[in-house]
């Protein structure tokens, strides 16, 4: 009975646990953050597109499937843009295009992420 009730409460606890996971849509700036982290020498140095960096425009793409998600990553993509001072505007609104994704805005650092569908 005691193993019984240690196994509930473990899967009480791992509900718990795991509710906000599966039950918050938007994407968090760290998983955005996490796959764009190759293309920061691109986009702030002037450097090489490495292929990691497509790879991880080509994942956001695909996790970014709502509305909220695609907002959420909007304003993870604006805030980023807006911490570096040296990021060449240009490659970041023709990132996805140099990448073959196409998303629905620009990557700027003004982009009105409420307006993304």
């Amino acid at each position: 009975m005691a193993g019984l009730m240690k196994l509930a409460c473990l899967v009480l606890a791992c509900m718990i646990v795991a509710g906000p996971i599966t039950t918050n849509a938007a994407l968090s700036c760290g998983t955005v953050s996490g796959n764009l982290a190759a293309c920061i020498g691109y986009l702030t140095q002037n450097g090489p597109l490495p292929r990691g960096c497509c790879t991880g425009v080509t994942n956001l793409n695909n996790m970014a499937r709502t509305t909220p998600d695609r907002q959420q990553a909007c304003r993870c993509l604006v805030g980023a843009a807006n911490s570096f001072p040296t990021l060449n505007a240009a490659r970041a609104a023709g990132l996805p295009k140099a990448c073959g994704v196409n998303i629905p805005y620009k990557i700027s650092k003004s982009t009105n992420c409420n307006s993304v569908r």
